[in-house]
């Protein structure tokens, strides 16, 4: 019963101690860490400072890049988007169309066109997306 007792404990201790052995120095420091008032009042301030922090807003303030990085962009985006590898892979293909898509959005803020693409979805967001390519287009911006 002994024996059967190890050989079911001992499997599962053996993991943990090793981990623990290993990451001692990083628990001593932690624990240094959550003593000192000052770090912990400092952490405390960071985890709010960032927790308040909202990337919509922070990426709403920023600059947009020069048109002509758009460009290179969007066509690179395109023949990605049109063959190759993000065929073979749904996810790929997916984060391809999303960046595309918001390289489209960026060139109409830049070029003062028009745009819908954010809300829709589906075969009414190939729609726009083609409308907003022929506008770009219109515009003097060159996709393909």
């Amino acid at each position: 019963m002994v024996v059967l007792t190890a050989a079911l404990v001992l499997p599962l201790t053996v993991p943990y101690a090793v981990a623990v052995a290993l990451r001692r120095d990083e628990f001593r420091r932690r624990r240094a860490c959550a003593d000192d008032p000052s770090q912990v009042a400092a952490l405390i301030r960071l985890d709010r400072k960032i927790r308040d922090t909202d990337p919509a807003v922070v990426t709403a303030n920023l600059k947009p890049p020069p048109i002509e990085w758009l460009a290179r962009d969007l066509r690179r985006l395109d023949r990605q988007r049109r063959g190759g590898v993000t065929l073979e892979s749904e996810l790929w293909l997916a984060a391809v169309v999303r960046a595309y898509d918001e390289r489209l959005c960026l060139a109409c803020a830049c070029l003062g066109v028009a745009e819908n693409l954010r809300p829709l979805h589906g075969l009414d967001r190939e729609i726009e997306r083609v409308r907003v390519e022929g506008a770009l287009e219109a515009a003097g911006l060159q996709l393909r």
